[in-house]
């Protein structure tokens, strides 16, 4: 019962789907270009019916579209998908950079007062 509940909260939800590392890791591919399955099976050095699995989740939440082109399946990325998660990290964007601007000021003190004790001791 507790996996089902995982399974169809994967398939909903972008958060879900992207919290898997093979999943980013193939959208990663697709970002760089459209990709038929074949072409990721081998980037990944997975069984072709793995990648085909996490594709599937991907299509679901609306990550990943497909093409038919003659006998290929193409998949290429769909980053509008993905916005709800560039919205909710972006909250914290500012948070970080004022962080980074606290160590980078006392990196910058700490520096001074070494090389001001290696002039004094000269």
């Amino acid at each position: 019962m507790i996996d089902d509940m995982a399974r169809a909260a994967t398939t909903t939800d972008a958060f879900n789907a992207v919290a898997e590392p093979r999943r980013r890791q193939i959208l990663d591919l697709l970002a760089q270009r459209e990709q038929p399955v074949g072409d990721l099976v081998e980037q990944l050095g997975l069984a072709q019916p793995q990648v085909s699995k996490h594709l599937r989740v991907l299509r679901e939440v609306g990550a990943v579209r497909v093409r038919e082109d003659g006998r290929q399946r193409l998949y290429r990325l769909n980053g509008s998908a993905l916005k709800p998660i560039f919205d909710w990290v972006r909250q914290y964007e500012a948070m970080w950079s004022e962080r980074f601007d606290e160590l980078d000021a006392v990196l910058t003190r700490l520096k001074a007062e070494e090389e001001n004790g290696n002039d004094e001791h000269e």
